[in-house]
């Protein structure tokens, strides 16, 4: 899902915000592209360079402040971290700030059943997920409006089931109708960061033509010297 709905070019740079250990970086360098990574954490960082070695620009930082120009990259992610920002908000505007085509969102679900019972254990016990903030479709779409206006967005999700595994999982999950469905486990959702202008007609003043008066003597000047 994730490759497929960014659709990214070969040889265009490519940031993976809150990269980690680079789980989601090795099918991205497969697809030739030139891949940075930020992250807050120097231990996954660590792990994510041995893994990659030259192959991959690693980066400290938070989302919410990434040290980068306008426009630097093509595409960004920010794959299952927005959850874990202090200021979600923040992290995707900063996204948007520095990408030019498109940024792919992966978050958790808060309507999947499967992640309602993961928030309903971290109620109790803490778990990786007691600080994670989860969201709906509508919430990801409504905190994207917030900020850049309506953009063009696109999402579809991943269900989760214990029960089915193998290619015929696969088979489902490429289903349409099921990437429909607002309780998958996974959200993956795509933002193309266009800037919106209300453009709205200036009244232009206008005035009439004056009639001046000949300068005096000019006329009368002229018509001697045609005599």
């Amino acid at each position: 899902m994730f490759l497929d709905m960014l659709s990214p070019v070969p040889g265009q740079r490519f940031l993976d915000i809150g990269c980690g250990s680079g789980n989601s970086i090795e099918p991205l360098l497969q697809s030739g592209l030139m891949i940075s990574g930020i992250d807050p954490s120097p231990y996954m960082l660590d792990i994510a360079e041995k893994k990659f070695k030259n192959r991959v620009d690693l980066f400290r930082g938070f989302a919410e402040d990434l040290p980068f120009e306008d426009n630097s990259f093509e595409y960004s992610s920010l794959f299952t971290s927005l959850e874990f920002t202090e200021l979600p908000a923040k992290a995707i505007e900063e996204a948007c700030r520095v990408t030019k085509d498109k940024i792919f969102v992966g978050v958790l679900n808060k309507l999947s059943p499967f992640n309602m019972g993961r928030i309903i254990k971290s109620m109790f016990a803490e778990t990786v997920f007691s600080r994670a903030k989860f969201f709906s479709i509508w919430e990801l779409k409504q905190l994207v409006f917030s900020i850049l206006g309506k953009v063009p967005v696109s999402w579809r999700t991943t269900p989760q089931i214990p029960i089915i595994s193998g290619k015929y999982l696969f088979i489902i999950e490429d289903t349409f109708l099921v990437q429909k469905l607002p309780f998958g486990s996974m959200i993956g959702m795509t933002i193309k960061p266009v800037p919106k202008f209300r453009v709205r007609p200036l009244g232009i003043k206008t005035k009439s033509a004056q009639r001046y008066k000949p300068a005096a003597g000019f006329a009368r000047n002229l018509s001697r010297s045609k005599k």
